[in-house]
């Protein structure tokens, strides 16, 4: 069937997630941490450094949270090749220990109708187990190709969040592993499209692309050093929108502009001056001031999406047509040989 509008408010089965020291310092490596200087960042890459009291990376939120993206199942079947991530928030109620065990439940909180496809948001809540208090909330909005025309709403509008016109207070460069991806994925993410060629290909890409979410704590990392002094504390909420793929091996710029009221807006670019996918001109926290986050224009955001995963869509689509054809034509040339077989042999 197709997408249920009427599924807005269906939530998840509770998902339990524990982790360990040794699985936080693997997040932090799977984001570029100690890549460049493999001192800078002790607090977040050991866990027996003399006088560094280990630390969790506030991006790693999006990997413990996960479970809440069941609630997708509610919302009725459609082309999994077809959802696009569009944009991923979180905001934490105090630093992540390093370690423990959340319990998760997503809830459907928007289907929006946008025509060419539907806007799909899921918000988890991750409750400590042994405490009963929430730990972090993640919202994540997936676009999802073809399955818009409804009738619904369109969903909330209004002006995409820009930097300010002027140059930013901060500016960070990092460099992305050629086996980045390869990396990333072990910390949970196992999806093909980041590391099996073939799968890429499927999805109109030449190579295996960075996971955003990937791209996502290298952002975090940036803010987290550049207006929270490194600390985790200090590091309220994150949100952004993804935009353009990234390959293992480019380099990611992250520019930052402090806007007052202990907020920041930031985008992050490739190497060619893109604006890239996993890139965000949204706003993060580093003085816990409120609770609150800034939340992009949906309409601007799906309008962008559409636009620079079209190609990608229908190169997937002409990819299946010719498997299909490839497939179909060997099946006749089985079938000819058969007959063949099968053919009584000719009198003499």
């Amino acid at each position: 069937m197709p997408i249920d509008p009427g599924a807005v408010g269906a939530r998840s089965e509770p998902i339990r997630r524990s982790w360990t020291g040794t699985d936080a310092i693997l997040y932090a490596l799977g984001v570029g941490a100690g890549a460049e200087d493999p001192l800078a960042e002790l607090a977040f890459t050991t866990e027996n450094s003399n006088g560094v009291e280990q630390r969790v990376l506030p991006t790693m939120a999006v990997v413990l949270g996960v479970g809440g993206a069941g609630a997708f199942g509610s919302i009725g079947s459609f082309n999994p090749a077809m959802l696009v991530h569009g944009e991923q928030a979180i905001t934490l109620a105090g630093p992540i220990p390093v370690q423990g065990e959340v319990e998760t439940v997503g809830e459907i909180t928007g289907i929006y109708d946008k025509g060419k496809g539907a806007l799909v948001e899921v918000t988890s809540r991750s409750t400590d187990t042994a405490t009963g208090e929430l730990l972090f909330t993640t919202v994540m909005s997936a676009f999802i190709r073809g399955e818009g025309g409804f009738g619904g709403d369109r969903g909330p509008s209004g002006p995409r969040n820009v930097p300010p016109d002027r140059a930013p207070d901060h500016t960070t460069t990092y460099p992305t592993r050629v086996d980045q991806a390869l990396l990333y994925r072990l910390s949970g993410d196992r999806n093909p499209l980041h590391s099996d060629p073939t799968f890429a290909a499927m999805g109109g890409f030449d190579r295996p692309i960075l996971h955003g979410l990937c791209t996502y704590g290298f952002t975090g990392r940036a803010l987290l050093h550049a207006v929270c002094d490194g600390d985790p504390a200090r590091f309220a909420s994150m949100s952004g929108r993804f935009t353009s793929p990234v390959l293992p091996g480019e380099e990611l710029a992250v520019s930052i502009w402090r806007t007052g009221d202990g907020e920041a807006r930031f985008r992050t670019a490739g190497a060619d001056g893109r604006t890239v996918r996993g890139t965000w001109d949204t706003v993060a926290r580093w003085a816990r001031v409120t609770k609150h986050f800034a939340r992009t224009s949906l309409d601007a955001q799906t309008d962008e999406l559409e636009e620079q995963n079209e190609a990608s869509a229908e190169r997937s689509e002409e990819l299946a047509e010719e498997r299909t054809e490839r497939a179909e034509g060997q099946a006749e040339d089985i079938a000819d040989e058969r007959e063949l077989e099968q053919r009584p042999p000719r009198d003499p």
